[in-house]
């Protein structure tokens, strides 16, 4: 990649932030937030991009949350086990939002977009997490996000995150999946390697629409 690319310039000022959320349920308004893994990305020295730092965070029930059992069977979540480190939606919520924010000043975006496998499921519970906790500054685009489920069938004809890793030549441990750092971190890896792919074409779509100073 030339060198005065910014990561700004990538995404039209969009800063990309991988999201996986581990839920009790698939209904965002009823069914509690259980965990949030944030990944951040960046360039390496030849322009790439690569998965950079992970934060993640067990979030306890909200008040009247639905638990089904069957999504805690899949994720292996006990939302009430004495050691689970949890701590309240809105403080989880407020620490991801904090780190997002600089990450978005550091690179000088406009505002952070959702990355997701399934992005739409990701940003639902976490725009209901947002209502209930009354955030008022969210650094996420409120609608728009980049679907891995959609780019892996592209690149690599699989939309299963682990038929994808798979796919592109990625390990895969069955053993840690479903939990939210480690699907975010696929997620980031195969986000990577999509649009790595596709950097000749940026770049010469660049000859035609430099990017704005």
């Amino acid at each position: 990649m030339t060198d005065d690319i910014r990561l700004a310039d990538r995404f039209r000022g969009f800063l990309p932030v991988v999201v996986d959320v581990e839920t009790g349920g698939f209904n965002a308004k009823t069914d509690a937030l259980l965990e949030i893994a944030t990944v951040f990305l960046s360039f390496d020295s030849e322009g790439l991009f690569k998965r950079d730092e992970t934060i993640r965070y067990h979030i306890k029930p909200f008040d009247g949350a639905n638990l089904e059992a069957a999504s805690l069977a899949v994720n292996g979540i006990d939302p009430y086990h004495p050691l689970r480190p949890a701590i309240d939606e809105r403080d989880a919520l407020h620490r991801t939002f904090r780190e997002v924010r600089r990450a978005v000043r550091e690179n000088r975006c406009s505002r952070a977009i959702l990355v997701g496998h399934n992005a739409h499921f990701d940003l639902g519970f976490l725009n209901q997490a947002v209502e209930r906790s009354a955030i008022k500054r969210n650094p996420f685009h409120p609608f728009s996000c980049f679907d891995t489920a959609t780019l892996c069938g592209i690149a690599f004809g699989q939309t299963v995150l682990a038929r994808a890793a798979i796919a592109a030549g990625m390990n895969w441990d069955e053993s840690q999946a479903h939990s939210a750092s480690y699907d975010a971190e696929v997620t980031a890896d195969l986000f990577c390697e999509a649009v790595n792919r596709y950097r000749d074409i940026f770049e010469a779509a660049l000859k035609y629409a430099p990017p704005q100073p």
